[in-house]
């Protein structure tokens, strides 16, 4: 489970463009022990550092531990995590601004159907494109 934990916090960090340094500056923590935490060499992790993290990376702490009974491989985590933590922040959005998370959620929801629309229309011998 922490091996996963520091897995999220690291994914959060460089979607956000934050630098391991810069993150353990701000957290008040060393670079070694963040690093020790994303890559699951440490246990010893405290409440107050816990809240730090959660206002630091714009996240909870329930999104960031994860559902550890289901056996999933490790892209298909990390999306499911960062699905959650895009529903979250849309939540939030919506709370300060909802005309705008209401247009960031159909953008989505128009990309995923006119995708889903051309692949239905792809030649049976033509693999699809890997957009990753």
């Amino acid at each position: 489970m922490i091996k996963e934990f520091g897995h999220r916090i690291r994914t959060l960090r460089l979607q956000q463009g934050i630098s391991l340094n810069a993150l353990a500056s701000r957290l008040d923590v060393s670079p070694a022990y963040l690093s020790n935490l994303e890559n699951g060499k440490t246990e010893t992790i405290h409440l107050s550092f816990l809240n730090k993290l959660q206002e630091e990376l714009n996240t909870e702490i329930p999104a960031l531990l994860g559902s550890s009974n289901i056996e999933k491989n490790q892209e298909d985590d990390e999306f499911h995590f960062r699905l959650q933590h895009v529903s979250l922040l849309l939540e939030r959005l919506q709370k300060l601004h909802p005309s705008f998370a209401e247009y960031l959620l159909s953008m989505v929801e128009q990309g995923v159907s006119l995708f889903s629309a051309q692949q239905q229309h792809l030649p049976e011998n033509e693999a699809p494109k890997d957009y990753h």
